[in-house]
């Protein structure tokens, strides 16, 4: 799969959580949706009062939010309800077909959707990467973001070029550092597959089963074999967050907004991609099949394509808005953050997160397993 990365990073920023002026929303004429509620199911901390309030503000509807903190949740949650419950929720695209597979979305009336308001390329790539299955849109593009690695700057400075997966697994990482059980399997297997030490290139894990165990295999001895430098793994933001802040991580293989969020306490923490390429990711919003305020979660997605909703969200998550327009609004402290998460041709390096099938999904949590319970 071919994605133009810089075509869709070109006016996107990360945001180091820097405080923002809260902008002004103002009424606007939605093409759906004047009144009523509209549920939305998302990640925890990506949606916040200010945006509540600018939202009903903006377009009359109320919105009720609810969080989760693993894309496995949210997919846990819908299947138990078959599908009802929300009118929003938030996949990453990667896992879109899963949810496409098990009848708990509706393909999204394109009519309906204000396109021209998010970037190009994201709308465009984003059909590659699971938004579309089988022909049928199911998820709109509104946000991106990376895992890559973050480092103390007294105990584990590290430099971009230099920088490597690698250096979490290193002996002198000991008892330092921090990772999630499923993504840092692929983070190592990126770094083993530059040393050359898999029978094969680790994207083939994602196209079989039979190869998946081939990579897995290897990817899970060596990750067993160094267990030891791990002094906390994590699942959510608070976890990731609390590895450095209390519990003595130095370095680990985190989200982006976990780096901008321990640099904002004025920690020593800095956030860089490897050489090996940072893990990156899209998500985006979805109509489950159940959903009972169809109009609400139009308007829901008109408005948060807008350039204001878009800053408000990056300014409160540290991820990035896909929303064209939105990176106009962003400081030039967050733009920094960004910049040094990003240096020299990091953006061409990025390494996208392939659709995840259920068969890998359920494979990549046995593994994930063992290597926890090792």
């Amino acid at each position: 799969m071919t994605f133009q990365r810089r075509a869709l990073l070109k006016g996107a920023a990360s945001v180091a959580g820097l405080s923002l002026a809260a902008p002004f929303v103002s009424r606007t004429s939605f093409a759906q949706g004047s009144s009523g509620t509209v549920n939305i199911f998302a990640w925890a901390g990506y949606i916040n009062d200010e945006m509540l309030a600018a939202f009903e503000k903006a377009t009359g509807i109320k919105a009720k939010y609810t969080p989760y903190g693993t894309n496995d949740e949210l997919l846990n949650q819908l299947r138990a309800n078959n599908g009802a419950g929300f009118d929003i929720i938030w996949p990453t695209v990667d896992r879109v077909p899963n949810y496409v597979e098990f009848g708990l979305v509706q393909p999204l009336d394109e009519a309906k959707i204000e396109v021209a308001k998010c970037l190009p390329s994201a709308w465009a790539n984003s059909a590659k990467y699971g938004a579309v299955v089988d022909g049928k849109r199911y998820q709109v593009p509104t946000d991106w973001g990376t895992e890559a690695i973050a480092f103390d700057k007294q105990q584990a400075p590290l430099e971009y070029g230099t920088a490597s997966y690698g250096d979490i697994w290193k002996k002198e990482m000991a008892g330092k550092a921090t990772v999630r059980g499923h993504s840092s399997l692929v983070g190592l297997g990126l770094w083993l597959e530059a040393e050359g030490k898999l029978p094969r290139p680790l994207l083939d894990a994602f196209g079989s089963p039979e190869a998946q165990v081939e990579i897995f295999d290897v990817i899970l001895a060596e990750a067993i074999a160094r267990k030891g430098n791990i002094i906390q793994f994590w699942s959510n933001e608070n976890e990731a967050q609390g590895a450095f802040r209390v519990n003595g991580a130095a370095i680990g293989q985190t989200w982006d907004s976990t780096g901008a969020a321990l640099s904002k306490e004025g920690l020593p923490i800095g956030f860089i991609a490897p050489k090996e390429g940072a893990l990156a990711w899209m998500e985006g919003v979805s109509i489950p099949k159940g959903a009972e305020n169809i109009d609400q979660a139009y308007a829901f997605i008109n408005w948060f394509l807008t350039p204001e909703a878009g800053a408000m969200y990056s300014n409160a998550t540290s991820i990035n808005s896909t929303a064209v327009g939105a990176s106009d609004l962003l400081s030039d402290e967050a733009k920094a953050f960004f910049a040094a998460a990003y240096p020299g041709d990091a953006l061409d390096k990025l390494w996208w997160w392939p659709i995840q099938e259920s068969w890998y999904v359920t494979k990549r949590n046995e593994y994930q397993d063992r290597f926890l319970s090792a």
